[in-house]
């Protein structure tokens, strides 16, 4: 991938002759990986660049490679800087992830040790300790390099505008002991902890080189770790906005307890952010501290796999996964806790057809049953993954009642993308493919610069299922479509049906049921169990999940038709063609069109590591064609290989 790299003499020279180039270079290079850089994020290079230029000229570590907003595995964060060079006392290769913060003041929110109110600022951050600290753990857990030896990479957080007085609570919280924290006031400090990392006359070049050349370990997927992250201890790391929003709603937990209040806490971000992360992750600290805290959700197959897999062998786990419409009859303020992931799926009531009578006459908005079931309902959402009528989970469906109400909402909005490979630039590829991002011109060519994240068209469906056959002994890979067939029972000796039919190649749809069939599993396992590569999985299975390798078939209900809106072309989404039984008469078209937007937005953004389309439609697979480029050869397109500069 391209990385931004400097000797510390070379940094120095050109931020003294000209620091446009180095922030013009910093620039073009994350606008190609599909990163917006504003004027603020080049004032801070133009204010921290030269202070740490200069700290590592005075504390004699020229020869000390510096590299700038390296781009962590599988995610679109990006650390301030990395050095590297070669251990003073140990001769070892040693490496420095760097915090640059430009911070003049800044003290912690609410007396929280963890989550810091930063003056000016918009939103609220982690305490720069803590995100220095978890840098270096995600490092640790996906750079193979590092697998042998990770106490070679230390993180280290410099506020180098910043006096001692003006961030006294920082420092002295607990946080500061998970890395270490200096001021401007104490620049001396620094330069001699940076020397005690890093030798002087030193050349960090071959460090460098193994660092950014190094293979990247097996992501750690939701599921596969969902147990021991609820039962033992936390299987993943949190990063920034993710570990601001868990953080921010233990601690309004702690405080409702103590103080007897109310609040809500509002987390939104695009598939993939890391809201199912976060939800599992705090599903296990309020489970470590014996609070009573309930996941719950609008997907079956979501809450089954759950049930399956964290609650494995528990019963009185498997209790803790339920689903939005468990809640009618709830006590107010029973639980502590109410974790509504993909809250975006809430409907309008939890009336179905097993209610009560005396339920159904009386029933409440399901927005205000979450509501009033805990003291702290936390909602994970992302709007545009609503898929069928009668959805309404939105921001400001959820602020408007809970303000009705009288609570406070808290709003953490997660920007970065852990899902497809981290690739912020191919999830504002496909909103804009489906014309889901209003302000923008619509679709536009990938234009392949994310070296981190493959994309791709297929000639034929047959050439979709061999390309994803041929990533399974390394990969997870799975093959979706629009619901444009029909999605028959199995038959009665438990075979299944090949309803998915594109010319002579045909397949089943997984499976409706919580039962095995035919070598297939369950519909809740068909995401997780290598055997549901068999099947073409449906949206309402796939949703809420992720697999390395995407297939992903565009069927005839959303073509795309070049000599419609004056000839610049435009999506038409076609109802005839639509096998979903959710598309009734009462369905407007306008809100059907959205809709199955909507739905294959969710089926494009399932894959971490790569995406191959194929349009059933001759006419939209041409226009597919013209926005990819040719596919790359097997060598180019191994993005967990060896990374190259």
């Amino acid at each position: 991938m391209s990385v931004i790299r400097y000797s510390a003499a070379s940094l120095s020279a050109s931020l003294s002759s000209d620091p446009s180039i180095v922030e013009n270079h910093l620039a073009d290079q994350l606008i190609r990986s599909g990163v917006h850089v504003g004027a603020s994020e080049k004032r801070s290079w133009r204010n921290s660049l030269p202070a740490l230029a200069r700290d590592l000229h005075d504390a004699g570590l020229d020869r000390v490679e510096v590299i700038l907003e390296y781009r962590m595995p599988l995610t679109s964060k990006r650390t301030d800087a990395i050095l590297a060079g070669v251990h003073p006392r140990t001769g070892k290769h040693s490496f420095v992830a760097v915090e640059l913060k430009q911070w003049s003041e800044a003290h912690l929110w609410e007396d929280n040790d963890s989550i810091v109110e930063v003056e000016g600022a918009r939103y609220k951050s982690s305490h720069p300790s803590t995100q220095v600290a978890d840098y270096v753990d995600y490092l640790r857990d996906f750079t193979r390099t590092l697998e042998d030896c990770p106490d070679e990479l230390q993180g280290v957080a410099y506020l180098h505008n910043a006096t001692d007085f003006a961030v006294g609570d920082l420092l002295a919280s607990p946080e500061a002991a998970r890395a270490p924290v200096f001021t401007g006031e104490r620049r001396g400090d620094f330069v001699r902890h940076l020397q005690s990392l890093l030798a002087q006359d030193e050349s960090g070049t071959s460090a460098a080189d193994r660092f950014l050349g190094s293979a990247i370990s097996p992501s750690r997927q939701l599921m596969a770790v969902a147990a021991d992250e609820i039962r033992k201890q936390e299987q993943f790391v949190l990063l920034d906005e993710q570990r601001t929003a868990r953080d921010m709603v233990l601690h309004k937990v702690r405080q409702a307890r103590s103080a007897d209040t109310k609040s809500v806490v509002l987390i939104t971000g695009g598939p993939g952010s890391g809201k199912s992360v976060i939800a599992l992750s705090l599903m296990g600290e309020l489970a470590r501290e014996g609070r009573a805290a309930v996941h719950a959700t609008g997907s079956r197959s979501f809450t089954q796999t759950l049930r399956k897999v964290a609650g494995k062998g528990s019963t009185r786990t498997k209790e803790l996964f339920k689903y939005f419409n468990n809640f009618m009859e709830a006590e107010k303020n029973g639980l502590e806790v109410l974790i509504l992931d993909e809250a975006h799926r809430i409907r309008e009531n939890s009336v179905n057809r097993f209610t009560r009578s005396a339920l159904r006459r009386n029933a409440r908005s399901q927005i205000d049953e979450l509501l009033d079931a805990a003291r702290v309902p936390v909602f994970l959402l992302d709007q545009n993954q609503v898929v069928r009528p009668g959805e309404l989970g939105t921001p400001a469906d959820i602020r408007r009642a809970a303000e009705a109400r009288g609570f406070g909402v808290e709003h953490i909005d997660l920007t970065d993308q852990f899902r497809s490979g981290g690739s912020l630039a191919y999830i504002e590829w496909v909103e804009r493919l489906l014309g889901l991002r209003e302000a923008e011109s619509g679709p536009c060519p990938w234009d392949g610069t994310d070296e981190n994240f493959e994309v791709a068209t297929v000639d034929s469906v047959e050439e979709l299922q061999q390309r994803l056959e041929a990533k399974l002994p390394d990969y997870g890979a799975r093959m979706t479509a629009g619901y444009c067939w029909p999605w028959s029972d199995p038959r009665p000796d438990g075979s299944l049906v090949a309803d998915v039919k594109i010319g002579s190649w045909e397949r089943p749809w997984n499976l409706k049921g919580d039962r095995a069939l035919g070598g297939a599993p369950p519909s809740a396992l068909w995401a997780t169990d290598p055997a549901g590569f068999g099947q073409v999985g449906c949206v309402y299975t796939a949703q809420g999940f992720e697999y390395d390798w995407n297939g992903v078939i565009l069927g005839p209900d959303l073509v795309w038709r070049q000599k419609v809106n004056d000839g610049r072309g435009a999506w038409v989404a076609r109802r005839s063609e639509s096998r979903d039984p959710v598309f009734t008469k009462r369905v407007s078209d306008d809100h059907m069109d959205r809709l199955i937007r909507n739905t294959y937005k969710v089926l494009l953004t399932r894959g971490m590591v790569g995406t191959l389309l194929y349009s059933t439609d001759a006419e939209t697979q041409q226009f597919l064609r013209s926005l990819i480029p040719a596919r790359r050869t097997s060598q180019e397109s191994d993005v967990r290989g060896t990374e190259r500069s």
